[in-house]
């Protein structure tokens, strides 16, 4: 039986701004101190929404600044250009989420709404230390409530020996809830999420919001959806398990 449910922030409850400013820091260090042979023929274009998702979506800041390098094949042996390139993101960042450039999804509110009439756990499991921050400014109509408050654990942000795929995160969440991994089922977007949901040992419901259903499929997501209005919760709590 199901009795917590383990939400990722960025693309799952908030279209949050990380795909822009990774574009928009990538763009700028090209056109700036970048401009050297190890970068030669590389454009800010091949950073596409697709390649986001493979290689950036829910990992670590300076990791995922590191696969996207080896994605765009920029040679990087010392790190250098993956802290350079991961410091001018997390400024782009800030200045979107101060900007309120982001928006929540009204489906994973419904969503995670319903949880709670159900009288499920819930916890904000996010490698990125910016989501509070965005959730501290969405009002849930519904709960009377900021999102960030409606949490009976909040694990984004914290400093985890492993990000993603590495499952740290999602059994930090599972210790912080107090509820066997197995009661657990973790809403991702990302494949790296889901990997690291499944290496809990937990099931995993897999948001495909920008159409990539076969890669979420591909990391073992047990169940694929393009939003969580298609999700019947109570097939969830009954089975224990998606499938």
């Amino acid at each position: 039986m199901i009795e917590a449910v383990v939400f990722d922030v960025d693309g799952v409850l908030v279209d949050s701004p990380h795909e822009e400013a990774w574009r928009h820091a990538l763009r700028q260090m090209l056109s700036t101190s970048w401009k050297d042979s190890a970068t030669s023929g590389v454009t800010a274009d091949a950073f596409t929404t697709a390649f986001y998702q493979q290689h950036v979506a829910g990992k670590p800041r300076v990791a995922g600044a590191r696969d996207m390098l080896r994605g765009l094949g920029v040679q990087d042996p010392s790190g250098r250009r993956a802290e350079e390139l991961s410091a001018v993101k997390q400024g782009v960042l800030m200045q979107l989420v101060e900007a309120g450039s982001f928006v929540v999804f009204d489906d994973a509110l419904r969503f995670l709404c319903a949880c709670l009439d159900r009288g499920l756990r819930i916890c904000a499991a996010s490698s990125s230390k910016n989501a509070n921050e965005m959730m501290a400014r969405v009002h849930v109509p519904q709960q009377a409530s900021l999102l960030v408050d409606l949490f009976h654990a909040n694990v984004c942000g914290r400093d985890l020996r492993h990000g993603k795929p590495h499952p740290e995160i999602f059994l930090t969440a599972a210790d912080a809830l107090r509820v066997p991994v197995e009661r657990c089922v973790v809403v991702e977007d990302a494949p790296s999420g889901v990997q690291a949901a499944k290496a809990a040992g937990m099931s995993c419901i897999g948001v495909a919001r920008v159409g990539d259903e076969q890669l979420l499929n591909d990391a073992g997501a047990d169940w694929v959806v393009r939003d969580l209005d298609e999700v019947e919760l109570s097939r969830i709590l009954n089975a224990g398990r998606v499938s």
